[in-house]
């Protein structure tokens, strides 16, 4: 019986798509059809792999309105704003096209010193096959961070996506197809866990891109274990936010109620844990209790609606034991999810949250939670905003909130993350390296170093001889 992949989608529990896993047969057939295409897709102009790689974002972006509706039944996200991931998808592409040749020309050494007269430079070539692996929460973005910049540089792509939204892989591979890329170039396959495994540990792939959680950025390095492939990791997260006395309270309060719950806070990089000077500690909590409770709970199709379901109702589970266990500890919720008429246990539907009186003895501030909800604790000064917001083994983002931007700098040199927002957050600018620390992950995407991970350097010494 042959194996398939069912997407339920969160909306109404309904199967929503169900597709066929790759047999042993086709995965072959895959993988030797990309490592065929790769030399000659390579030795195309950049300017050539760039055009094909804008026409599949134009075809793209002209499925807007059923890649919209399709994301909604896929992972809950509110109709209202499906429509929208597409902008972020056609920002990152066309800085990535920009900026490709400058990331990706020589690196001129000049003529070595002395007499030999000899050149130097290092050149940058593609690594081969590249495999992205990519999530469900922000299916196109995550993806397109790895896939254009890879086909740019010459490589050759096979995507495998997430259970959860199958359709996207089709969609991409439908772009591509409408741009006629030649054939192998860019493919897309339905693979489980324990088939990623064995393409990794049997070298089908040059690189590996994966986005996931620690437990499956584990899985990738056992595969790859001896092989020597590069693996670029982005894993999980409980990115931190500051707020100093300084601030401009409400744009505080409504900015990192924007990161904490949009997209139930299913965001790699969303606010999952906020430290407020002990000046502004009542006022913030008063505030962005308040802000929470405009939201509208409910079915994601509803133009309405502000706040739709978890992606998976087991998610929900885990958030919901996450907080319960929280305030059996001594914690105290704010918001009564009786307020929100669709939160009901055993689904996917969860009303916004804000927990007080937390500590870092409490899991749900420690660990990843991936849902609409935040803990926040007094601080008495920056110093002891900075040891709590370190004191995490993830390190994706933080930000920091504060009208002294000198102070925001200082703080900043000392938090241990990859990227720091000062009066921003949960947001990618491709101008900037996607990157993170410790259990986050290694490696990184976007920005001309994105590009790096994506190729090999290949130094010249080029002299003519004696005559």
């Amino acid at each position: 019986m042959t194996e398939t992949m069912k997407l339920i989608s969160p909306v109404d529990g309904s199967l929503y798509a169900e597709r066929p896993v790759a047999s042993e047969a086709e995965i072959a057939r895959v993988f030797s059809a990309a490592r065929d295409a790769q030399k000659a897709w390579a030795a195309l102009p950049l300017d050539t792999r760039i055009a094909y790689c804008l026409k599949a974002l134009d075809a793209m972006l002209a499925m807007r309105a059923e890649i919209a509706e399709e994301l909604t039944w896929q992972m809950g996200r509110p109709i209202r704003y499906t429509p929208y991931e597409l902008n972020g998808v056609e920002v990152r592409t066309r800085h990535m096209a920009k900026i490709a040749a400058e990331s990706l020309a020589p690196l001129d050494s000049g003529l070595e010193n002395g007499t030999s007269g000899a050149h130097r430079k290092i050149t940058r070539e593609p690594l081969g096959v590249v495999f992205v692996l990519a999530p469900w929460n922000y299916p196109y973005l995550t993806t397109v961070n790895s896939v254009m910049p890879a086909l740019m540089a010459g490589n050759t792509v096979v995507l495998k996506h997430s259970d959860q939204t199958l359709l996207v892989a089709e969609r991409f591979q439908r772009a591509f197809d409408a741009a006629g890329l030649p054939k192998g170039v860019f493919q897309n396959v339905v693979l489980n866990h324990d088939q990623s495994g064995r393409i990794i540990a049997s070298r089908l792939v040059d690189m590996v891109a994966f986005t996931g959680s620690v437990a499956g950025g584990e899985a990738m390095e056992r595969a790859a274990v001896g092989k020597f492939l590069p693996i670029n990791l982005e894993l999980g997260g409980k990115d931190p936010a500051y707020v100093r006395p300084d601030v401009k309270m409400q744009f505080a309060i409504e900015n990192v109620a924007d990161g904490a719950f949009f997209n139930s806070g299913q965001c790699c990089c969303g606010i999952e844990r906020v430290y407020v000077h002990e000046k502004v500690y009542d006022e913030f909590v008063e505030g962005i209790v308040a802000f929470a409770k405009q939201y509208v709970l409910g079915n994601p199709t509803d133009p309405s609606v502000t706040l739709g379901p978890l992606a998976r109702a087991r998610q929900a589970a885990f958030v919901r034991g996450q907080m319960e266990a929280a305030v059996r500890a001594g914690a105290k919720a704010h918001i009564d999810p009786k307020s929100f008429a669709a939160d009901a246990a055993g689904t996917p539907y969860l009303a916004p949250q804000i927990l007080t009186d937390v500590n870092h003895q409490m899991e749900f501030m420690t660990e990843e939670t991936f849902g609409p909800a935040i803990g926040i604790m007094k601080v008495r000064d920056d110093e002891e905003a900075v040891q709590l917001m370190n004191d995490s083994r993830y390190g994706l983002t933080c930000s920091l909130w504060t009208e002294d931007l000198d102070a925001a700098e200082a703080i900043g040199a000392r938090l241990e993350t990859g990227t720091v927002y000062v009066n921003r957050c949960d947001y990618l600018d491709p101008a900037l390296t996607w990157t993170g620390v410790k259990d986050t992950g290694r490696g990184a995407s976007l920005s001309p170093l994105g590009f790096h991970g994506l190729t090999r350097p290949k130094s010249w010494y080029v002299r003519k001889a004696p005559v």
